[in-house]
């Protein structure tokens, strides 16, 4: 099969940022420091099983709690007039254009010790630390991935004909069974794009959980940062275990849509 010239920049550049990557990920994870075939930097990969069961906790929450929001918002702006829609679609949007950096210091600046919201909580006499532990990693990451599961169960919805809609209230189904019977089933497809855009970035996030939580609440992407530079081998293996159950996660989850799609 002949390539279209049009495709050729696309194709170099996913040789060149994403296979290349891959391929020295799975070298340096399957050989030593001298470059000979080993499976040590998989035994001391697996040393952070706990580690890694944690981040996919945390994304996992944080998934759910994203989707949980994002739902009736994606159902609200859908049923919205077009220009009500882009106005709202931008407002999600616009921070996204802040650095993601920008964004955490915002929070950390928010949920520090006598910050504005610590300080309002003290008013009413409520003294909690709400900077360095886990409710505080989850909120970060449901600020930052949110728009991500927004925006897809948005785009799904908006597309569905309001004839389905109409057709089902005619045959006397009220709002709950139009919702769990038309509605639903048709944002399948929206909800599943929504979980793997925040998911897999959340399992394999850093930084978030450095600055807003605890020693408990260390991330993976955050391991694979740190040993990295000093460990190639093991960085390459903890990465590539991580790859792999995502990868397989996505599996799993594609599966569930074919099988909505086919009942």
């Amino acid at each position: 099969m002949k390539l279209r010239r049009p495709s050729l920049p696309y194709i170099a550049w996913m040789v060149v940022f994403t296979l290349i990557p891959i391929l020295l990920i799975g070298f340096y994870a399957f050989t030593d420091s001298n470059g000979a075939f080993s499976l040590e930097a998989f035994g001391k990969a697996f040393g952070y099983m706990n580690v890694f069961a944690n981040s996919l906790w945390i994304a996992f929450i944080s998934t759910l709690i994203c989707l949980v929001l994002a739902y009736p918002l994606g159902y609200i702006i859908s049923r919205q007039k077009q220009s009500t829609q882009n106005i709202l679609t931008m407002l999600i949007m616009i921070p996204m254009w802040m650095n993601f950096l920008l964004r955490i210091y915002a929070w950390v600046t928010l949920l520090q010790n006598n910050g504005p919201i610590d300080t309002m909580l003290s008013f009413i006499g409520i003294h909690t630390n709400l900077l360095g532990n886990r409710g505080a990693v989850i909120l970060g990451m449901v600020y930052e991935y949110l728009p991500f599961m927004i925006l897809p169960l948005y785009t799904v919805m908006s597309k569905i004909d309001n004839r389905l809609v109409e057709a089902a209230q005619d045959l006397g189904a009220n709002k709950s069974e139009v919702m769990g019977k038309v509605i639903f089933p048709l944002s399948v497809p929206g909800i599943i794009s929504g979980v793997t855009m925040v998911f897999v970035p959340s399992a394999s996030t850093f930084l978030v959980s450095q600055y807003l939580g605890g020693t408990n609440d260390i991330m993976i992407g955050d391991v694979i940062d740190k040993i990295f530079w000093s460990d190639h081998n093991t960085g390459s293996a903890i990465a590539l275990v991580l790859m792999v159950s995502i990868f397989a996660f996505l599996i799993i989850l594609n599966f569930f849509g074919d099988e909505e799609a086919i009942s």
